[in-house]
């Protein structure tokens, strides 16, 4: 699988402004200038250049007080990734969560990480489990990790796949789904299987939960007809 380059950027200032948008989407809350110039390692003017770009473009908004926020545009941005999948997979993962009663998820492949592309919480429940779309963890942790590791062959596997993951791997492709616990979040247990779209990256259909008296087997079958109907659809 392709490892990302390390070396400097191509364009230091669309890495500037990329950096700022991702502190923001981490932080989840507004940040003054300051702050958000800090957090990055930029001098306040720069960062202010850059921001007031971004603004222009709507990726960011500022309050009255001047903090900073992520901007509507980007939901128009992150709505035309992968658009058909997205479309396709909503309803089974809203019907699979209200069924589980847990938060489902997709996640797709980005290099050598895991990104959650798109997230359903149940419609009733009494405690759920928040997944961010967007975020991300590299493919060597948790159970959508493994689901998609299982559908690679070794040679694109990340580099510090040890020999406990590579067994926890082939026992995912042979049983069809993976499990994990404590592992991404603290305390959080995970269900993932498979998604396989035909020309696109593996992909995964999981679901987070903090605890339940469903068995992980009923989990993840409830979870592969949901993979199944995404798939027949694309």
């Amino acid at each position: 699988m392709p490892a990302r380059q390390d070396s400097s950027p191509a364009s230091q200032t669309l890495s500037r402004g990329i950096r700022l948008l991702e502190e923001l989407a981490h932080a989840r809350t507004s940040l003054s200038i300051d702050d958000l110039a800090a957090r990055v390692g930029l001098h306040r003017s720069v960062a202010y250049r850059l921001l007031r770009t971004l603004e222009d473009h709507g990726l960011v908004s500022r309050d009255a007080a001047g903090a900073v926020r992520l901007g509507t545009g980007l939901a128009a941005l992150a709505a035309g990734v992968a658009a058909d999948l997205q479309a396709e997979a909503l309803p089974e993962l809203t019907a699979a969560a209200n069924d589980l009663g847990m938060t489902c998820f997709l996640v797709v492949l980005d290099h050598e990480e895991c990104v959650t592309l798109t997230s359903v919480e149940p419609r009733h429940a009494v405690t759920t489990v928040a997944q961010r779309p967007g975020a991300r963890h590299p493919v060597t942790r948790g159970a959508p990790g493994r689901a998609i590791l299982a559908q690679l062959p070794p040679r694109r596997w990340a580099d510090d796949v040890d020999a406990r993951l590579a067994a926890e791997v082939a026992e995912t492709a042979e049983r069809g789904w993976a499990t994990s616990h404590d592992e991404v979040v603290p305390s959080l247990r995970a269900v993932a299987v498979p998604l396989s779209v035909q020309g696109r990256e593996p992909a995964a259909v999981a679901a987070v939960h903090v605890s339940s008296d469903l068995d992980d087997a009923v989990i993840a079958e409830r979870l592969a007809a949901a993979a199944t109907a995404i798939s027949r659809a694309l």
